[in-house]
C-alpha cells in the first residue's frame, strides 16, 4: 500500500527520487503512464498486471477495448529506480504533468502519483473536499 505525500526536487536529467518507503516494492521495476489529471502515474509490475488482466477480461465492446488499450498501453513507460532511488521521467510524462522542478510522490492505495507541486495543492483540496462527501455519502447508504 502506498500514502503520503513527500516533496522532492526533478535533477537536471529529469530524475524524481521515490520515497524511502516505496522502494521495497519495486525492485520488479515501475510502469509510468499519463494520470487521468495532470500527473503520472506509477504502477508496480505486479499491479500493471492484474491492471492489463482486469481490462483483457472486461465486458466492454471490442471498439472500446482498442481505444482503451492504446490509450493507457501506447503511453506507458517501464523503467527501474537507479542506485540513488531515482527513476527517470521521460519528457512527454513531465510535459503532461507540467513537471519542471518542484514535486510531490503522492501515494494512492495501489499506486502512486507524481504531481506538479503547485498542481497538487490545488488537486489536493478538491480531493479531500469530495472524498470527505463521499465518504458521508457512504455512511448514510450503510
Amino acid at each position: 500500500m502506498f500514502y503520503g505525500e513527500f516533496d522532492y526536487k526533478v535533477d537536471e536529467k529529469g530524475r524524481v527520487p521515490i520515497p524511502p518507503k516505496f522502494r521495497n516494492y519495486l525492485k520488479d521495476g515501475v510502469i509510468l503512464t499519463p494520470g487521468a489529471e495532470a500527473c503520472i502515474t506509477i504502477y508496480t509490475v505486479p499491479e500493471w498486471k492484474k491492471l492489463s488482466t482486469s481490462l483483457t477480461n472486461s465486458p466492454l465492446s471490442r471498439s472500446k477495448m482498442r481505444k482503451l488499450s492504446r490509450a493507457l498501453f501506447a503511453t506507458a513507460f517501464s523503467t527501474r529506480t537507479d542506485s540513488q532511488g531515482r527513476i527517470a521521467i521521460p519528457a512527454p510524462l513531465r510535459e503532461h504533468a507540467q513537471i519542471a522542478e518542484d514535486v510531490v510522490v503522492a501515494g494512492s492505495n495501489t499506486y502512486f502519483e507524481i504531481w506538479n507541486k503547485a498542481l497538487w495543492e490545488e488537486e489536493k483540496v478538491t480531493s479531500q473536499e469530495q472524498a470527505w462527501q463521499i465518504i458521508e455519502s457512504l455512511d448514510n447508504n450503510g
